[in-house]
């Protein structure tokens, strides 16, 4: 099967692009966020395409974007927070080398902010993201090679920790 080298996954401020890109650098490959495909395909930030479409339709780009992600990207892959939660999603990530970035709420809410603009944690960020964390831990856990716990670690060290269990070697 051909695709990434690594896809990370997990909720926001688990870390997914700064790891991504330590990773891809220590791999000698590209870094590339589904988040950002997105914003480019939409020609917006992700919180608007929310406001202006609606969440529908974000998913519908969102598994698009992952899709063709999966299928012509060598390098390291970072999926927004949301992306398992697509059917199809899932089905495609299965047998790949994905790690799932595992973060404690409060590591989370410092790195993310809680003014930070993130649809889904609008309103009450902290209630929302253990909302999220119900729904979405048990995917992120079916999609996953690897979990990694990031509480305590630097972003080095997470990256580490997953070149060690997908048995990757840093250029």
């Amino acid at each position: 099967m051909s695709g990434p080298l690594v896809v990370l996954v997990g909720p926001p401020g688990a870390g997914k692009s700064t790891v991504g890109r330590l990773l891809a650098e220590r791999l000698g490959a590209e870094f590339r966020d589904t988040d950002a495909d997105i914003e480019q395909l939409a020609g917006k930030p992700i919180p608007e395409i929310f406001i202006d479409e609606g969440e529908p339709h974000f998913r519908a780009l969102e598994a698009q974007a992952v899709a063709a992600a999966l299928e012509s990207h060598p390098g390291v892959l970072a999926l927004g927070g949301g992306a398992v939660m697509a059917d199809a999603t899932r089905l495609l990530l299965a047998g790949r080398p994905v790690v799932y970035l595992e973060v404690a709420l409060a590591d989370a809410v410092k790195r993310v902010g809680l003014d930070a603009p993130r649809p889904l944690l609008a309103v009450n960020p902290r209630a929302a993201w253990r909302e999220l964390m119900e729904a979405r831990r048990p995917l992120y856990l079916e999609v996953a090679a690897a979990v990694i716990g990031t509480e305590g670690l630097t972003p080095e060290q997470v990256a580490d920790a997953v070149l060690e269990s997908l048995e990757l070697k840093a250029v």
